[in-house]
């Protein structure tokens, strides 16, 4: 025979069924946050190193177009020089932002290109084992993109080349950068295929592949250039 629950046993189970669903709500929302939040790259990673050292790179395009700017009187020439430090500015700005939002530093342990190097070569290898020469060709280019034994990464100028576009003036001037530019633009346009190809996330691909169109563009207008002076 049934008995008849009484208040204080009928609220208790009223309670602890508000606990319970209190709990799969809590449980629900907590799965649905952690499953949206986006997962960072990690500090090792061809996203991080990529914003590192292209940082590095823009800096310097943007220091030899300043130097240039003051050195030149021709209008088109300026113009260049000015469309470019103020483009790599802002994505260097936005590479400095992105290593914020993941919580990395802007500087590492790792050697510049390490990025591209491990990943080249890990292909590389891959390829060997399979017998197949296919991931070789696409990976050659970050292969060939070491640090020199001066410490600098391909395409940036010396010290001393810098100084010498500093001390120049007009058409030395001119063609000195251009010379210079160029070099560091098919560098640029190899860290930035890189980026394309070895970049988990679509925001670092999306940049890369704007950096690689523009650089390129840039390198065949400043070779005309150069071949008129």
């Amino acid at each position: 025979m049934f008995t008849t629950m009484s208040a204080w046993q009928r609220l208790t189970l009223l309670v602890l069924a508000g606990i319970a669903v209190a709990a799969l709500f809590f449980l629900a929302f907590t799965a649905g946050r952690v499953a949206a939040s986006p997962s960072h790259p990690d500090i090792t990673s061809a996203d991080a190193g990529f914003a590192r050292d292209m940082q590095v790179h823009h800096a310097q395009a943007v220091q030899m177009s300043m130097l240039l700017r003051d050195r030149t009187d021709d209008e088109t020439l300026r113009t260049i020089a000015y469309d470019v430090a103020m483009t790599q500015q802002q994505q260097k700005g936005q590479m400095y932002a992105w290593l914020q939002e993941w919580g990395l530093p802007q500087s590492s342990g790792e050697p510049r290109m390490a990025w591209m190097t491990s990943m080249a070569e890990g292909a590389m290898d891959h390829s060997m084992e399979s017998g197949s020469t296919a991931g070789m060709e696409s990976t050659g280019g970050a292969g060939s993109m070491a640090v020199g034994a001066d410490g600098l990464m391909p395409g940036m100028a010396t010290p001393e080349q810098l100084e010498e576009l500093a001390a120049a003036s007009d058409d030395d001037a001119e063609r000195i950068y251009l010379t210079l530019m160029i070099d560091h633009h098919v560098a640029g346009v190899e860290m930035a295929a890189a980026g394309v190809e070895l970049a988990s996330t679509e925001q670092v691909r999306t940049l890369a592949s704007r950096i690689e169109d523009s650089q390129q563009a840039e390198i065949d207008l400043m070779q005309a250039l150069l071949d008129e002076l």
